[in-house]
């Protein structure tokens, strides 16, 4: 039992950084139609700003808290992360967007890898220590241990959602939001400015980006140039699986991605009599996903956008 515990808190850990990310990704498909693939790199580009700027804490102003440097970070890398994001939106992604579906396709994968290659440049391309910040004593809840960075995490991953949740339905600028992603053409004829909800939109996922890399880089200590790569790619099966262009199936699929991935890790080897252990824990994202293409392709909550094509 105490090893269920333990491994639905790390689901949990591990689904509210997939949900973060995934949330990024539907909110582009939603107003764009479009897979934004250079979003995890944009995750990268946070956590290494976010360690920078705790670096220069450190030589200006030595002994700060460390949820004091957390937030401070955490609010540096947004700007950079929204500046990075609205650079792409401009330059690659607007003047294709009346282009066949597979040519913004293609730049974003090249976008990714010019991202992987100027952090490379950057910052060098060996992993870099986070520093630790908050207290390594974990706390024991039913038998299971979590540590305060990850009690943090969830604090601000839900905090974050619930905001963005706010903000699309409560806000002038949320139903702008939901009307670009009904029917562009037709907000466009009732008076809604279609260029300025993008950039908005990829602003509000370049900050919920920055957010998650920088808890990434806390929970996991360690940050390098390409390691975005694989959680976009978890958090895009993520959005799949909850209905991608929709920010509660991203929610949702996030946080069921992360479960299904903890509890496998703890798992695998005995459901395969040892012959596989908890390295092989990626396979389950995408095996959730080929499942998810195959049985639902719309995902769990189904997709809102209407079909443009």
């Amino acid at each position: 039992m105490d090893t269920f515990i333990q491994q639905m808190i790390n689901g949990l850990v591990l689904g509210s950084m997939y949900a973060l990310i995934a949330l990024g990704y539907t909110m582009v498909y939603g107003v764009l139609n479009l897979i934004n693939f250079a979003h995890g790199d944009v995750l990268m580009i946070g956590a290494m700003a976010g360690l920078t700027i705790l670096k220069l804490l450190n030589n200006v102003v030595p002994g700060l808290p460390g949820s004091v440097q957390l937030a401070i970070a955490i609010v540096g890398a947004i700007p950079v992360c929204v500046i990075v994001n609205l650079i792409i939106e401009r330059i690659a992604y607007r003047p294709l967007r009346n282009a066949p579906r597979l040519a913004p396709l293609i730049t974003a994968l090249g976008v990714s890898i010019l991202l992987q290659t100027f952090a490379m440049i950057i910052w060098g391309r060996n992993p870099l220590p986070f520093p630790p910040l908050l207290s390594s004593e974990s706390m024991h809840v039913a038998g299971a241990l979590i540590s305060p960075t990850q009690v943090l995490l969830l604090t601000l991953a839900a905090t974050s959602m619930v905001g963005l949740v706010l903000l699309v339905e409560k806000t002038k600028m949320g139903r702008a939001m939901r009307a670009t992603a009904e029917n562009p053409r037709v907000a466009a004829l009732m008076g809604v400015d279609i260029n300025r909800v993008i950039v908005f939109t990829f602003a509000v996922g370049a900050a919920l980006a920055a957010v998650a890399g920088v808890i990434w880089g806390a929970n996991y200590s360690s940050i390098q140039f390409a390691m975005g790569f694989t959680p976009g790619l978890k958090a895009f099966s993520a959005a799949v699986l909850g209905g991608i262009g929709n920010i509660y199936g991203a929610m949702l699929g996030g946080i069921l991605l992360g479960l299904i991935e903890s509890f496998g890790a703890g798992y695998i080897g005995d459901w395969t009599g040892g012959l596989l252990g908890s390295q092989y824990q990626d396979i389950f994202a995408f095996v959730v996903l080929i499942i998810a293409l195959t049985i639902r392709p719309s995902g769990i909550v189904g997709e809102r956008v209407a079909d443009r094509a």
